[in-house]
């Protein structure tokens, strides 16, 4: 942490040493795969649990086999 012009608040520095350690311990990959589980419960399984939207709004907003009708200039 000892840069030459950086500022450590007590703050950003307790949240850097902790990852800092980790990948001292080679522990590293282990936590960044615990990580990643954890941001995707609430950030996607909530979001898909009733499938996928795109996919939703999609199959609403298909073509029927009709086309629309061309207005015609007057």
């Amino acid at each position: 942490m000892d840069i030459t012009g950086v500022r450590w608040t007590m703050r950003g520095a307790e949240a850097v040493l902790p990852l800092g350690s980790l990948y001292m311990s080679g522990d590293w990959h282990k936590y960044w795969q615990f990580h990643l589980q954890q941001e995707h419960k609430p950030n996607h399984l909530a979001l898909y649990s009733s499938g996928i939207p795109l996919i939703k709004q999609v199959l609403k907003a298909r073509c029927s086999t009709t086309p629309p009708p061309v207005p015609m200039p007057v």
